[in-house]
């Protein structure tokens, strides 16, 4: 019996019906909504120079069982050439001043980096510290994954700095003639809003007590995309994810005023979406995200009681 706590996203009964309402099955021009299918099949659907951002969590060069559908580990060669199946036309839908993420271990990135930088410009590697993950007895264990930030003209992209600044307690605060100088005071907590780095550690994996939280094996929590999606994207704009696994960018993408395409080849995994989706129309909240700035990892419980407490 699970706890009461447990907050796991499941497909309840009487659901399904509905939900199934939420799921397309394109055979022409596919640029809004969750798609069930496979992503090279369905490629040709999806229009040319019409998505102002990309984010991409394909499989990793891994061992994984999908609820079913399996992906296994290839050669190093090999998996570069799966990725070069499908990563240039990927690249091609994107706008003329469009960006792209994609997710990847240490195992896969060079090759991500590879076939990215022969169809995009690479702008930056984000290292995303998940802390999560099996010990390791005579290695040292991988906590860390890359996410690459290429553009298709370096010259002219969007990236909205102001709205991914990210709030820090001031532990050591400096005065000028008795006034706080580059910090602020609210309730005698002191912080700062900082510019952002390529380095994230303030962001948890979704466990089963957080209401973003499905069994999907390889979840990408909503902070993560929220970032993505805020800076370097506009309002209105739409979000392409072409794994869309459990819906997470489609979700985010509601909860931030933007429009989604997904596409998944798990019907399973595209109720899970079309579930977080309509529950994203009713709660547009993101855990460690409030008040329009990015909050530290744990500092959940001053932000509800208001106790500003952040880190520099």
């Amino acid at each position: 019996m699970p706890s009461t706590r447990n907050k796991t996203i499941q497909i309840l009964e009487g659901e399904e019906e509905e939900l199934a309402k939420d799921i397309a099955y394109p055979d022409e021009t596919f640029d809004e909504g969750i798609a069930c299918g496979d992503i090279m099949a369905y490629m040709d659907y999806l229009p040319d120079n019409h998505f102002p951002l990309i984010i991409v969590d394909p499989p990793y060069n891994l061992f994984r069982n999908f609820h079913g559908n399996s992906f296994h580990k290839m050669e190093n060669d090999e998996y570069e050439e799966y990725l070069r199946q499908w990563l240039p036309a990927l690249s091609k839908k994107l706008t003329a001043n469009g960006s792209l993420y994609i997710c990847g271990d240490w195992k896969c990135t060079a090759a991500m980096h590879r076939v990215l930088s022969e169809n995009l410009t690479v702008i930056n590697r984000i290292t995303w510290q998940r802390e999560k993950g099996r010990g390791a007895q005579a290695n040292w264990k991988n906590s860390m994954e890359d996410i690459w930030f290429a553009v298709k003209n370096p010259k002219d992209y969007v990236f909205n700095l102001e709205a991914v600044k990210q709030r820090r307690r001031v532990r050591a605060p400096y005065t000028e003639n008795g006034k706080p100088k580059d910090w602020q005071e609210d309730g005698g907590r002191r912080f700062r809003d900082t510019c952002p780095s390529n380095f994230w550690d303030d962001i948890s994996i979704p466990f089963w007590s957080m209401p973003e939280n499905t069994p999907h094996p390889t979840q990408k929590p909503e902070k993560l995309i929220a970032k993505m999606i805020l800076a370097s994207s506009k309002p209105g704009d739409i979000v392409l994810d072409p794994f869309l696994g459990s819906g997470t960018t489609a979700a985010v993408a509601t909860k931030l005023d933007r429009r989604f395409c997904g596409v998944d080849i798990n019907r399973e995994y595209c109720l899970w979406a079309a579930k977080r989706v309509r529950m994203a129309a009713k709660d547009n909240s993101i855990q460690g995200y409030h008040d329009n700035v990015f909050w530290e990892r744990n500092t959940f419980l001053d932000i509800k009681s208001k106790a500003i407490i952040v880190e520099e």
